[in-house]
């Protein structure tokens, strides 16, 4: 019989990998709105920050979104580092490819054991770091990085870079912030996140202008309820269960899935070497995978690491 840790840790890996795969089609309601960048960031947070309220309402949990000052400060940090590292992405996928920020951006999770290891004092095993890189290897596969030239301009290649690399330093501190929540529900820390979003690019709309089409608004609404409300309760969720060395890892389901529905929606037909790059994805998915023998200690909380999510 699994004892309550082990059961909350195989909960956890539930959580994100269902966050993760509902992640992965991000880019199908992206595409199919046909607007601005920020613009649907924007709408992002605004529609995602409705459905929590309207949730959180019907589920009578609004009482947990008052925090006290300190915990309220590292939600609105985290809500910064969140838009942070979009903005910091799309620049990245302007300036080189896809897939290659898509590939420097997914370092982020070797930035997670980093500061789980200085920060929270968490052990890394061989097997993680073994499995990370393994996933690094399948991501670049997948995405396509090897099989075709990158021809952006020197300059451009190197700003776009910087970006991808700056925008997984700030999304791996949204990863540790999510974990020093101790006592803060998943559900408070996204409607805060998406909260600090409205409101910081409250006057992006109003000064680039509103979606014409009716169908964006839909695609739109779409991105804020299933791919923000729902996905980051769903990993947050799982964050707060899981150890950050084997957070990492299972970061890779939400890249591994956008690679297949783009295949799927769009018919981006995989090769063989993309096929190859999904198949080391999800072994080292699997290598993730909680045991028995694994004790989630976290010496920055005195004890496991926090659960309720």
């Amino acid at each position: 019989m699994e004892t309550p840790t082990v059961s909350s840790r195989r909960h956890g890996v539930v959580l994100m990998v269902v966050g993760g795969m509902l992640l992965g089609t991000l880019g199908v309601f992206v595409e199919e709105a046909a607007v601005h960048p920020l613009t649907a960031v924007w709408f992002r947070c605004a529609f995602g920050v409705l459905a929590l309220l309207a949730w959180g309402f019907g589920r009578g949990r609004l009482a947990e979104l008052r925090l006290p000052k300190r915990a309220a400060l590292l939600a609105v940090a985290g809500g910064l580092l969140m838009l942070l590292n979009w903005a910091l992405f799309f620049a990245a996928i302007q300036r080189t490819s896809i897939a290659l920020a898509t590939v420097v951006f997914h370092v982020q999770p070797l930035w997670v054991l980093v500061f789980g290891m200085l920060w929270l004092g968490e052990p890394v095993s061989l097997r993680r770091i073994a499995a990370l890189l393994v996933a690094l290897l399948g991501l670049g596969l997948a995405t396509g990085l090897f099989t075709g030239p990158q021809d952006a301009p020197r300059e451009s290649l190197t700003w776009g870079l910087a970006c991808a690399i700056g925008g997984s330093l700030s999304y791996a501190a949204v990863t540790l912030l999510a974990k020093l929540q101790r006592g803060v529900s998943s559900y408070a820390l996204a409607t805060w996140q998406c909260g600090v979003g409205t409101i910081v690019l409250a006057a992006w709309p109003w000064l680039h202008g509103w979606p014409q089409a009716a169908a964006a608004w839909g695609w739109l609404a779409g991105l804020g309820v299933l791919h923000t409300a729902l996905a980051y309760v769903l990993l947050y969720g799982g964050m707060q269960r899981l150890p950050a060395s084997q957070i990492a890892p299972l970061q890779f389901v939400y890249p591994a899935c956008a690679v297949l529905v783009d295949a799927a929606v769009y018919g981006r037909v995989l090769g063989p070497l993309q096929l190859l790059g999904v198949a080391l994805l999800g072994a080292a998915l699997w290598s993730a995978r909680p045991d028995a023998s694994e004790a989630p200690t976290n010496r920055a909380t005195g004890g496991r690491a926090p659960a309720r999510g």
